[in-house]
């Protein structure tokens, strides 16, 4: 069964080996654990990245992110990353949501069912009538998963595309 279910503590060691099969920068899905020990990624980052949900630990210019993987029955395929506000470079830039698919479930519709789910629970956390995306004009699979999604194109750079879908409302 498919859910996207928010990151705890429990999750820790699955979420380590997930994050070692990205890139530290994969088509803009940034992942500073690659190669991070282990046991610094349990003791010292894991905790950072729970109190940056609640608001807590953020370094300057950082706004509060919770973190949702998308589980398939007992397998972690997919993380969702989503911002609670933007500051004025996020909104003219990365937006409220980045998520990246383990390499071994790409191509399988993991982005776009997943990515429907994080916007439900996006509409929990942000206070906009809208979540903004962006994706780099070299991965047109990413622009696809969001147009799938009732995106829109709002603008578009040299590098990226700008996207915004609108949020339901919210009914927790």
């Amino acid at each position: 069964m498919l859910q996207l279910k928010r990151f705890t503590a429990a999750d820790g060691e699955q979420a380590y080996t997930f994050l070692q099969a990205f890139a530290p920068d994969e088509n803009g899905f940034m992942n500073p654990y690659r190669g991070c020990p282990k046991d610094q990624f349990l003791t010292q980052e894991l905790p950072q990245i729970l109190a940056h949900a609640e608001g807590k630990m953020l370094k300057e210019n950082y706004v509060p992110e919770t973190w949702f993987f998308l589980w398939d029955d007992d397998q972690m395929v997919g993380l969702f990353r989503i911002r609670h506000y933007l500051t004025e470079a996020l909104a003219q830039g990365a937006g409220h949501v980045g998520y990246g698919i383990h390499p071994a479930y790409r191509g399988k519709g993991y982005a776009t069912r997943g990515l429907a789910l994080a916007v439900k629970e996006a509409a929990k956390l942000i206070r906009e009538e809208e979540v903004y995306l962006s994706c780099h004009k070299d991965n047109p699979a990413s622009l696809r998963v969001q147009l799938k999604n009732q995106a829109r194109i709002d603008h578009e750079d040299d590098v990226e595309f700008y996207t915004r879908i609108p949020l339901p409302e919210c009914k927790d």
